[in-house]
Order: C-alpha cells, then sequence, then structure tokens
C-alpha cells in the first residue's frame, strides 16, 4: 500500500492569488503577475520557488487546441476489467498510460474500473486504432464509449476559494512530503 508522508503547508492570500494568476497566464512575467497581486518581482519570484519546491505547482504547459491540430474526435471510454485481483489493474494502468490518445485515466468506483478521456482523427481512428488497442489489453472485458458532441465546459484551473477565503488569514494544505 502506498503510504505517502504529507506536511502542512501555510498558504496566504498572497499564495493564492499568485496561483489564480499562474493559472490564468503562466507565461505572465514575475513583474507583470507582482503588478497584479501587488507583490514584487522578486517577492513573486521567491513564493514561486516555494510553491514549485513543495510540489504545489508541478509543471507549466502550453495548452494546445486539439481541433486546429486535426484530433476533433473526443470520447469518454469507461472500461471494465475481467478480474479484479492479480496483476490485472497494475498492466492495464501500464499500458494506457503509453497510448498517446488517452488523455486522462482515472481508476473509479461504480459500475467501470476506469474512466479514460480520448482524443482521435476521426471516429474511425478512435474506433479501429485506440479502442481496439485497449480491447486487447489483457483483463479487458467491456469498453462503453459516449462521443462528446459539444464541449460545454473545459479548464484546468483549480479552484482555490476553498484555500482563501478574503480575512487574510493564511491556510494550511497539505502537500505529499
Amino acid at each position: 500500500m502506498n503510504q505517502e508522508k504529507y506536511n502542512d503547508l501555510l498558504l496566504d492570500k498572497f499564495d493564492i492569488s499568485l496561483l489564480a494568476a499562474l493559472q490564468k497566464d503562466a507565461h505572465a512575467t514575475h513583474q507583470q503577475v507582482g503588478e497584479q497581486i501587488h507583490l514584487s518581482a522578486s517577492q513573486v519570484s521567491r513564493r514561486i520557488q516555494r510553491l514549485e519546491t513543495t510540489g504545489i505547482i508541478r509543471r507549466y504547459v502550453a495548452l494546445l487546441d486539439p481541433a486546429a491540430l486535426g484530433l476533433g474526435v473526443r470520447a469518454m471510454s469507461y472500461v471494465t476489467l475481467s478480474r479484479h485481483g492479480g496483476d490485472e489493474g497494475s498492466a492495464f494502468e501500464r499500458e494506457i498510460i503509453a497510448i498517446p490518445e488517452v488523455l486522462d485515466g482515472y481508476s473509479v468506483a461504480g459500475e467501470s474500473d476506469y474512466v479514460l478521456q480520448i482524443v482521435a482523427a476521426d471516429l474511425g481512428v478512435l474506433s479501429e486504432s485506440v479502442l481496439r488497442k485497449i480491447m486487447r489489453i489483457k483483463g479487458v472485458a467491456n469498453i462503453r464509449s459516449n462521443i462528446v458532441l459539444n464541449c460545454i465546459k473545459s479548464s484546468t484551473e483549480l479552484p482555490l476559494g476553498h484555500i482563501g477565503r478574503g480575512d487574510g488569514v493564511a491556510r494550511k494544505v497539505r502537500i505529499a512530503g
């Protein structure tokens, strides 16, 4: 069993504002962010370094438009394994990680064992290449997919309101340590 240690880290209103600003535009300079949240560029730099070191900021990415890159089909696929004991789950997870069309994969409780978010160029590629590849993974009993017709909301910004309540008091968050 995975036994992670956690440490508490205090985040004040500036940290929370900094995280919110970086989620909106991680490409902004420290000076630009500092102007938004009323800190100097050097203070912003020190806070960012601390947030990176503690793992709250994991990495920076460029968000690409899948449709503009020819990936016009998105599916949510629900995978059920034939057995829940043994190595089937671990083997499935290793295989899924290696499939680039699978953007997100979640082990879940409920009717399915896994939920996958998949992108593909078209329905043929989704069916013939991606889903067939997943069906061939040892232990997969069933795949049920829903094709996304229209994206109503897509965000990478985490809600931070539960941490900062506007009263200026620093809040503890748990980080793996």
